[in-house]
């Protein structure tokens, strides 16, 4: 099949090793933000946050929680350009959703007169909200939903990537306890531009498996 959505999935893989001398354009890196605010969630929920660690400052911090587990995965902390801590809220409420219904006065998508109607959807929420008012199954779904989209934005631009669950995820949510203000990260993205001899991976072939054997038309 040629067709330019697919050209971009064909050529993008996990990148296994960055070249360290390029770094990300400021212009690139405001299509790819603008397209992250710009995912799909459940009610337009939009439960997360995402903190771009990109100074030396912030390297040398996650670099630190490489200390135990998982440092296959440090490398790329400073030979990738940017890393993106993908957080999602474990304890949605109503209050999160008025800003999101506020918003969307503010917008113009809901009128200010129908603003206790447009709470009806919350019910979903509540129904994906446990006893002790915890939401992390449901807003964690919401999250990888950003973080498809995402990877998909990355290929389109020709900027590499590597997703990251490895990651001391205690010392992660430590670390950066202040940026991500209650907010819970169990996963991470690398992004930059492979390195042209050694990233082992970008020789390979992509393999998927057959579509007869994941699509069922009925």
């Amino acid at each position: 099949m040629v067709h330019p959505i697919i050209e971009d999935l064909l050529w993008r893989h996990s990148t296994k090793k960055y070249d360290a001398t390029r770094k990300i354009s400021e212009e690139d890196l405001e299509v790819l933000f603008e397209a992250m605010r710009l995912s799909a969630s459940s009610i337009n929920s939009q439960p997360w946050k995402f903190v771009v660690i990109e100074s030396n400052e912030a390297k040398e911090r996650m670099n630190k929680t490489y200390a135990h587990r998982h440092q296959y995965n440090q490398p790329h902390v400073f030979d990738s350009s940017h890393i993106i801590l993908f957080a999602y809220n474990p304890r949605y409420s109503r209050d999160n959703y008025a800003q999101v219904v506020d918003k969307g006065i503010e917008d113009g998508r809901t009128k200010l007169e129908d603003r206790e109607k447009a709470f009806g959807v919350f019910t979903f929420a509540e129904v994906n909200t446990d006893n002790a008012g915890n939401t992390s199954t449901w807003t964690k779904a919401q999250t990888y939903l950003a973080f498809g989209n995402t990877l998909h934005v990355l290929a389109r631009l020709r900027i590499d990537s590597t997703p990251l669950e490895g990651i001391d995820i205690e010392l992660v949510n430590k670390e950066f306890e202040d940026e991500l203000d209650g907010y819970q990260c169990d996963v991470a993205l690398a992004i930059g531009y492979r390195h042209p001899e050694d990233d082992f991976n970008a020789k390979l072939p992509k393999s998927r498996l057959g579509l007869n054997t994941i699509l069922v038309r009925l």
